[in-house]
C-alpha cells in the first residue's frame, strides 16, 4: 500500500491567501485603510499604536485589531482611549492569520472606521508567512536588538512599506550601527521608508504620521 504524502503548509498557506483576499475586498469595498505592524516582542508595537492614536484619532475613526497568545493588556489600554479594539488569543499560534483576521472583520462596524491597525503576535518569523490582506506592512526594531536583524530575517525586512527604528534614546548605550542597518535594508527593499523614531520621547513620529496621513488620503487611489 502507498503512503499518501500531504502538502500541509501549501494547503494552509492557500486557503490562508482566499481568506486575505476576501478581507482585502471587504476593507476596500468600505474604503478603509488597513495596516499590519509586525516585530520581536517588546519592540514597541503597542506604544507606538497608542501614540498613533493620541495623534490622528480626532482626524481619522480607527479601530485596532491586537494579536497575543494570550491576555487582553493591551486591547484594554486601546480601549480606553475610546477607540473600538478587538482581541484575538491565538492559544500558542506564533501568528496571526487571515482566516483570524476575517472573524474580527466581523465584529467591527466597518462604516464607521477609516483605519484598521494590526498589532501582529511579536515574532520575527511566522507573520511574514501569512498574508492578512493588509493594504501596508509596517515592522518595527528596536535598537537593543541590533542591526544585523535584516541579514537573519530576510523576508520580514523584504516585505515591509516602512520600517521603524525604535528607542533611539537609548542608541548612545547600544552597539547599533544605523549606516551598517540602512545598507543592509537597502539592499532587500531599497523601496521601504526607514524613520528612525522613539515612541517613547515622540522623537521622529512626525515622519510616520505624515506618513500614515498620507497613505490614509490615497487609499482609494
Amino acid at each position: 500500500m502507498g503512503v499518501k504524502i500531504l502538502t500541509i503548509k501549501e494547503d494552509i498557506l492557500g486557503a490562508n491567501a482566499e481568506n486575505a483576499k476576501g478581507n482585502r475586498e471587504l476593507v476596500d469595498k468600505h474604503h478603509i485603510l488597513m495596516i499590519n505592524i509586525t516585530s520581536s516582542p517588546g519592540a514597541g508595537k503597542t506604544s507606538l499604536i497608542m501614540q498613533t492614536i493620541s495623534r490622528l484619532k480626532e482626524k481619522a475613526r480607527m479601530a485596532v485589531i491586537e494579536g497575543d497568545i494570550a491576555s487582553s493588556i493591551d486591547a484594554d489600554k486601546v480601549s480606553r482611549e475610546g477607540v473600538p479594539a478587538i482581541q484575538i488569543n491565538t492559544a500558542g499560534a506564533c501568528h496571526l492569520d487571515a482566516n483570524m483576521i476575517k472573524k474580527a472583520l466581523g465584529n467591527l462596524d466597518l462604516d464607521r472606521i477609516d483605519l484598521i491597525v494590526i498589532e501582529n503576535v511579536g515574532n520575527l518569523i511566522c507573520p511574514a508567512e501569512f498574508a492578512l490582506g493588509a493594504h501596508k506592512q509596517i515592522l518595527i526594531l528596536s535598537v537593543p536588538e541590533g542591526d544585523d536583524k535584516p541579514y537573519k530575517y530576510p523576508l520580514m525586512f523584504t516585505q515591509a512599506d516602512v520600517i521603524l527604528i525604535n528607542k533611539t534614546d537609548v542608541l548612545p548605550h547600544f552597539d547599533f550601527d544605523m549606516s551598517a542597518f540602512s545598507k543592509a535594508v537597502g539592499g532587500l527593499n531599497p523601496a521601504a521608508a526607514v524613520y528612525p523614531i522613539s515612541a517613547k520621547t515622540g522623537e521622529g513620529l512626525e515622519q510616520w504620521f505624515s506618513w500614515l496621513w498620507d497613505a490614509l488620503k490615497h487609499k482609494g487611489a
